[in-house]
C-alpha cells in the first residue's frame, strides 16, 4: 500500500520532526509512506472572509496538483466521520482489498480545506471536534496510521 500525507505549512519544531520520522520509519515495515509539505500562504491579522477563501483556494490548488488521478483521498476535516481506532484499522485494511492502494491524507492549513479539496475528497474524517496545531496533527495521524496496520496485524501496540 502506497499513503502519501499532504501537509501544508513547513514543519519547524525538531521535536515534532523526530516524532513525524519515527513514525515513517515504523511505517516502512507495513506501506511505502510518503509526506508531501506544501507551503501556506500567509494569513494577514483581521482577514477579510474573501481574504480567508482567496489563501484556502491558492493552498488548495497546490494540494491538488499533488493528488495524482487514480489516488484515493482522505481529507481531514471537522465535518468528517468520526472512527475509533479499530473502525480505521478496519477503513484502512477494507480499501486495500478493495484495490485501492494509493492513499492520501490531506491537512489543511491554518484556515482548513478549499471546497475544490474536500469535493475531490473521497472520504472525510475527523479525529476529534477539538482543533489542533497541523503541524502536531501531523504526528497524531502517522501515530493512527501505524496505529491501524498494528491493529491490522493483530500485533500488540499499547506502549
Amino acid at each position: 500500500m502506497n499513503i502519501t500525507v499532504i501537509s501544508v505549512g513547513k514543519l519547524k519544531e525538531k521535536y515534532l520532526k523526530e516524532a513525524i520520522d519515527e513514525y515513517a520509519k515504523r511505517l516502512q515495515r507495513y506501506c511505502k509512506i510518503s509526506i508531501i509539505e506544501l507551503q501556506d500562504e500567509k494569513t494577514p491579522d483581521n482577514a477579510s472572509e474573501k481574504e480567508e477563501l482567496q489563501i484556502k483556494n491558492k493552498e488548495g490548488e497546490a494540494i491538488l496538483k499533488s493528488i495524482k488521478d487514480n489516488s484515493f483521498v482522505i481529507a481531514l476535516d471537522l465535518k468528517g466521520k468520526m472512527l475509533t481506532s479499530e473502525e480505521f484499522s478496519a477503513y484502512i485494511q477494507d480499501l486495500g482489498v478493495s484495490g485501492k492502494s494509493d492513499l492520501v491524507f490531506v491537512i489543511g492549513g491554518s484556515l482548513g480545506l478549499s471546497q475544490e479539496v474536500l469535493n475531490r475528497a473521497n472520504y472525510k474524517l475527523c479525529f476529534s471536534k477539538m482543533t489542533f496545531p497541523h503541524q502536531l496533527f501531523r504526528v497524531m495521524l502517522l501515530e493512527q496510521i501505524y496505529r491501524g496496520f498494528r491493529i491490522m496485524k493483530g500485533e500488540p501496540y499499547h506502549k
